[in-house]
């Protein structure tokens, strides 16, 4: 978690999470209705992670290549 590969493979995880997490109807209406405060980190890492989908998923393509092959 102290180098950059760890947080960039943390925030592209949260993020996917959080876009995946605002298709489910209990869960959206539970963990992402706030918008403001702690509890608004979440809607708004899914509110980019759907908005940026495909920015998002050629990230995490080349994440997972670099942190398979190359490290």
């Amino acid at each position: 978690m102290y180098s950059l590969d760890g947080i960039l493979v943390f925030g592209l995880l949260f993020v996917c999470t959080c876009a995946y997490l605002k298709k489910v109807p209990r869960i959206n209406g539970w963990l992402l209705s706030e918008k403001r405060g702690v509890w608004g980190v979440f809607y708004k890492a899914a509110v980019i992670g759907t908005r940026l989908h495909i920015a998002v998923a050629i990230s995490c393509l080349a994440t997972s290549f670099y942190v398979l092959f190359l490290k």
